[in-house]
């Protein structure tokens, strides 16, 4: 069974605070594709124009450090058929402590807040997110992916973002904006698979998450 953790981009929305929402329209309409092909044929070609953490997304070293490696250079060994563990943590705002056992592992942190995803709640400073103990304890833990469902694995109020610092420096990819962890088994097994397009450039990008159960 496949269960799906991304939340799906639409027009507009927005993802986190501050940051522009998708604007999602069409290249070239059906009516003006008419005109280039033969009759009873026609294509529709979109545009999207969207910074690169909007959705559900996975930032590489590359979102924190200059030098980091970049989406493009992402093995697909390190996002697909990942064992995984579900910490769930719903009710907590820090999360503190970690399982054990997390080696070449994902971590999928339940927080239960992509419940006020767009909403105005969702990106208040009452978001769930990952202590710098726990983020320096993830770094040598040998965790290949940590994901939450919250809005920023960060404390918003710590300016010197040590989750994501701790995490990304040591080569651990980060998933944002997860949603739909509460479906996840707890006695069964789970593989992950969270697989961004092979971009050059850019630290961060979308990723359709889901859960093989």
């Amino acid at each position: 069974m496949l269960i799906d953790l991304s939340h799906t981009i639409e027009h507009g929305m927005i993802t986190y605070q501050g940051l522009p929402e998708p604007v999602i329209s069409d290249f070239l309409t059906r009516e003006k594709s008419r005109e280039r092909y033969a009759e009873g044929t026609e294509f529709q070609i979109a545009r999207i124009d969207m910074v690169a953490n909007t959705g559900t997304y996975i930032d590489s070293p590359a979102h924190r450090f200059a030098d980091g490696a970049d989406i493009a250079a992402i093995n697909l060994e390190q996002v697909s058929n990942l064992s995984t563990v579900v910490l769930r943590a719903v009710g907590q705002r820090s999360i503190e402590k970690i399982p054990a056992g997390l080696n070449e592992k994902a971590l999928l942190i339940h927080t239960g807040w992509s419940r006020h995803w767009r909403n105005e709640k969702y990106w208040s400073n009452e978001h769930p997110f990952v202590t710098r103990r726990a983020a320096e304890a993830l770094a040598k833990s040998g965790v290949r992916v940590v994901g939450i469902d919250s809005y920023n694995i960060d404390d918003t109020a710590d300016l010197t973002r040590p989750a994501h610092t701790e995490l990304l420096r040591a080569g651990i990819l980060i998933i944002e904006h997860l949603t739909n962890l509460d479906s996840l088994p707890n006695e069964r097994e789970i593989r992950l698979f969270a697989v961004p397009p092979k971009v050059h450039g850019l630290g961060s990008f979308p990723v359709r998450a889901f859960a093989m159960v």
